[in-house]
């Protein structure tokens, strides 16, 4: 596995992580299987895909994956959202700096681990002031608990502000193939932003949620699965939108390799300063997913793929 920086924190990571709150999800109960996830996060570190990322109720299994072998993980979660209705799926925000204290306490207690490494604020919360929440942030790193700070769903407006008061050293957001939101701008995107401020830039779901490998089907989503609802995932974006699936493809095939690792690599060459952590429960996929570090997307793929049709059908 090729290595990528964390950051300014002289730590190394492997260049592609692994996204573990989809293994236990409430509303799959009935699915779940934390023995095999075990293995699967045990297997990601084998290969050098050691920066793991979760939250809330996952990170019992993750405690639970990195008995043992807590030097080779580099374990990153987030506070800052609690649940409201889970039968709704509704949250809410929390960035009170009570909250954050308490959440910091009770992921070190579902981790089994002394000092979380990376500690994302995973939404601000607008009824409290960004300085007064990040100085929380901040008071968590100075007691020990957290080493490093990093920022969900910010803006770069809101990244500045933070980094201000205590270094960001990663950001967090969703990029790939269909939503390119944070390259928006350039160097005024939050890709750019992070490359200037040497922050790392984390990818959520670089593989769409699945759609991007090309093997989901409408009709194949289970009982209680959230893409149900996401209006890309309606059976007539889906049919609309495999039009991006083949030309990821055709450029897969060219390669030599899956529409998976395309879509992983094509996040890669964004910078150094991106590290993707697709999710997966499965040994398979999440080799594959690691592999995609060893490829390289010449100009012809990466002007193909500039070049794709805008998805059908909003993101949420």
């Amino acid at each position: 596995m090729r290595l990528r920086s964390l950051g300014n924190t002289g730590t190394k990571v492997g260049a592609i992580g692994l996204g573990c709150m989809g293994m236990s999800r409430l509303d799959q109960e009935a699915s779940r299987d934390d023995g095999r996830c075990v293995r699967v996060i045990n297997e990601a570190l084998d290969l050098g895909g050691n920066l793991l990322d979760t939250a809330g109720h996952n990170e019992s299994l993750l405690g639970k994956a990195i008995a043992g072998r807590r030097e080779e993980a580099v374990v990153a979660t987030k506070p800052g959202i609690a649940p409201d209705d889970l039968c709704r799926r509704a949250i809410y925000r929390d960035g009170s700096p009570a909250h954050l204290r308490e959440a910091a306490e009770a992921s070190l207690r579902r981790l089994d681990i002394d000092v979380i490494d990376l500690y994302y604020l995973h939404r601000i919360d607008p009824a409290v002031p960004l300085a007064e929440t990040w100085g929380a942030m901040a008071e968590l790193v100075q007691r020990g608990m957290v080493r490093w700070l990093g920022l969900s769903g910010a803006t770069v407006a809101q990244a500045r502000e933070a980094h201000a008061i205590h270094p960001v050293t990663a950001v967090q957001s969703e990029l790939s193939l269909w939503n390119r939101d944070a390259l928006d701008g350039a160097s005024d995107g939050m890709v750019g932003w992070c490359e200037s401020m040497g922050a790392s830039f984390i990818p959520s779901a670089p593989l769409g949620r699945g759609f991007l490998t090309g093997t989901l089907r409408a009709d194949q989503f289970e009982s209680g699965d959230f893409r149900t609802s996401d209006p890309r995932f309606h059976r007539a974006a889906m049919e609309a939108n495999q039009r991006i699936v083949d030309v990821i493809r055709e450029v897969a095939d060219r390669r030599s390799v899956t529409p998976a690792q395309v879509a992983i690599a094509w996040a890669l060459a964004q910078g150094e300063q991106v590290v993707p952590i697709p999710g997966t429960k499965n040994s398979r996929y999440l080799r594959e997913n690691l592999a995609a570090s060893e490829v390289r997307l010449a100009d012809e793929d990466l002007t193909d793929l500039r070049t794709l049709p805008a998805p059908i059908g909003s993101r949420y």
